[in-house]
């Protein structure tokens, strides 16, 4: 069942355009974790070299959602979230973790660290929560 849900989500990221843009990739998704990477190039980065903050933001934000509709069912869309930039990133890829915190019928309250990884190292750069929400199937 969980290769099967891997593949649902590596579906729907690559029917994103901005997704596809950033070159993101699901690499695992289940109701306990999802990972979300996006390989860094010079595109991605601001004046002084670092990750844009921005892009750290779209992976947050992608792992937020994709955890809660891993409890909440496929249609579901950010409602809020906040995130915490804790230092500037600096590597060769983003690795951003997300997973529920809470769930009820209709929403669920998820958090997601962000990562950089520059070689074989990993460091923290920013963390994030946030409120997922169902949607109707118009």
């Amino acid at each position: 069942m969980s290769n099967e849900i891997l593949e649902m989500g590596k579906q729907a990221v690559e029917s994103q355009p901005f997704s596809r843009l950033l070159g993101a990739q699901l690499t695992d998704f289940n109701q306990s974790e999802v990972v979300l990477e996006v390989p860094i190039t010079e595109d991605l980065l601001q004046q002084n070299g670092f990750v844009h903050g921005g892009v750290i933001s779209y992976a947050a934000d992608n792992a937020l959602t994709f955890a809660g509709g891993s409890v909440l069912g496929p249609n579901v869309l950010t409602s809020e979230y906040k995130i915490n930039y804790l230092k500037p990133a600096v590597g060769d890829l983003l690795i951003a973790r997300g997973s529920v915190i809470s769930a009820g019928k209709r929403q669920a309250v998820c958090r997601c660290d962000v990562f950089i990884r520059n070689g074989t190292e990993e460091k923290m750069c920013a963390t994030a929560q946030g409120t997922i929400v169902t949607v109707a199937g118009d």
